[in-house]
């Protein structure tokens, strides 16, 4: 059963995203996943503030990328001393300076990588998973946008048609309806295999508990 996070645990998270560490690090931190995370702090913050925090995180983590990558200046004390007078024959007394608020802009306009999904060529499956299908032993699907828990993807992956596995027989039976039924996978690397079928009837996602895989 996957981890539940305190809102005493969230609040730290969240503290912990806006001082730029990684979303990696602090998913092994706390023993949870980065869909966990996110899932949780949208479910604390609501949709337009975690919109908003979500663009702040991305500049924030830019900007230390720009850091990192920007070569170290080394200068001598005279150099140093000649520069201080320089600016201040030019520009006057740098003692006092304002403090401009940051505007919360995404200002990477680039595709952004799908991040909350696994490639299923990278993915273990384990030796059994069950599923559900109608009484014409036909695949159940869903839109991505049926699934709470992933509500904080954009609205071109909810729109996404998925499958969903269950890792034991009871989770399956306690979602299963009427007029459908548990089936047993006993080898779920044929999902490989048919991945391609998938893709072209329009199913690009597989969902496993809190994990997404991508086809």
């Amino acid at each position: 059963m996957p981890k539940r996070l305190t809102d005493e645990e969230k609040h730290q998270i969240i503290h912990k995203l806006l001082d730029g560490e990684e979303i990696e690090c602090i998913s092994k931190e706390y023993g949870v996943t980065k869909v966990t995370i996110n899932r949780n702090i949208k479910k604390l913050l609501g949709k337009a503030e975690f919109e908003i925090f979500s663009k702040r995180i991305k500049a924030i983590n830019k900007l230390g990328k720009i850091k990192e990558s920007k070569p170290a200046i080394h200068i001598n004390k005279n150099e140093k001393k000649e520069d201080t007078n320089l600016k201040d024959e030019k520009f006057g007394n740098y003692d006092s300076f304002t403090e401009l608020t940051p505007l919360y802009l995404d200002i990477d306009n680039e595709p952004q990588r799908d991040l909350t999904s696994i490639d299923i060529k990278s993915f273990d499956f384990p030796k059994i998973v069950y599923m559900i299908i109608n009484k014409k032993i036909e695949l159940e699907t869903k839109a991505l946008k049926d699934y709470p828990e992933w509500q904080f993807l954009s609205d071109n992956d909810l729109n996404r048609r998925t499958l969903e596995i269950f890792l034991d027989v009871n989770s399956a039976k306690k979602a299963c309806h009427k007029d459908q039924k548990v089936i047993k996978v006993p080898n779920p690397e044929v999902f490989k295999l048919v991945a391609p079928i998938l893709s072209t009837r329009g199913i690009t996602r597989i969902i496993s508990d809190d994990k997404l895989i991508a086809l």
